[in-house]
């Protein structure tokens, strides 16, 4: 296997195309737009700079790196003669069903369909294809090229030889894939989403700042960042749709996102995307956002 397409370009899908085209794999990176497209390309190219600046990779590595990756915002030409397909698009089970029903209708018979959601059930999205048997969970973490875990996730129908060949695969990216099941949030996010809520749940109810909280987990826990400050990295939008995904899929109210995550989602407050979360990033510069706005 060593074509393989990406679809998406935003942070995880120009991640993983990095990775793919690092050790060696020719990489179709697809979006909507080419304006997308360039974006994530300079990302990659970014990326690899900084890789090649701690002399983790050469100068020429780079280069052939970039030379294999072609874009395209056609996804029905993109993915025609590819043998693994990974899906990067937005955290929205309605388009995830699109683009899977797309990529079955492109791919060829023998194509594994894989999707990088962190929370959306692989059996569900394997039912819009007619290849169930050949569609797999990949989710890779954000930052891709330095995160090492890889959760592998088999839907009900994913068969044991698409999974020994993604597990592999993803030891060929010098990853450590963990199989996991496909219940809501999977492993990751099934224990990560609850901390964070409970972390903006504790300054909601004034038990302690922003500041206070992260630290208390960094230097109590031993996290190499707060769940304030995570949270507003993977985007407070995110984080809501996978705290409501494990709502609705356990039916549990423990599970129910805290009222100010939702408000602040609702106030376009996203965290490091927007510019404000729990923090303010504006200039690529961390600060406090006034303490009365978490009383809302």
């Amino acid at each position: 296997m060593k074509n393989i397409a990406v679809i998406g370009a935003g942070t995880m899908g120009n991640g993983i195309a990095h990775v793919f085209a690092q050790f060696g794999y020719e990489v179709n990176l697809i979006d909507i737009s080419q304006e997308a497209l360039d974006r994530g390309l300079t990302t990659i190219t970014k990326n690899l700079d900084r890789q090649v600046a701690k002399e983790k990779i050469s100068a020429e590595d780079k280069e052939s790196t970039l030379a294999r990756i072609k874009t395209h915002t056609d996804l029905a030409k993109g993915v025609s003669d590819r043998e693994l397909v990974v899906e990067a698009a937005t955290e929205n089970v309605d388009l995830k069903l699109k683009i899977f029903k797309q990529m079955d209708d492109n791919a060829p018979a023998g194509c594994i369909l894989s999707t990088n959601t962190s929370s959306i059930s692989i059996t569900k999205i394997a039912a819009a294809t007619s290849r169930p048997d050949q569609v797999i969970g990949m989710h890779f973490m954000n930052p891709v090229p330095v995160m090492k875990l890889v959760e592998i996730i088999r839907g009900y129908a994913t068969s044991d030889e698409v999974t020994n060949t993604i597990m592999e695969v993803s030891r060929s990216l010098k990853k450590s894939p963990v199989e996991v099941n496909d219940y809501p949030g999977f492993v990751a996010n099934r224990i990560l989403m609850p901390m964070i809520n409970e972390a903006i749940i504790t300054l909601h109810e004034g038990v302690a700042g922003v500041e206070e909280i992260d630290t208390v987990m960094k230097l109590g826990m031993a996290h190499p960042m707060g769940p304030l400050q995570l949270a507003d990295f993977i985007g407070l939008d995110v984080c809501l749709s996978i705290m409501n995904v494990l709502y609705d899929g356990f039916g549990n109210g423990k599970y129910a996102p805290c009222p100010l995550v939702v408000n602040m989602v609702m106030a376009g407050k996203l965290g490091v995307k927007s510019g404000e979360g729990f923090y303010s990033w504006t200039h690529g510069t961390k600060e406090l956002v006034v303490a009365d706005n978490f009383k809302k």
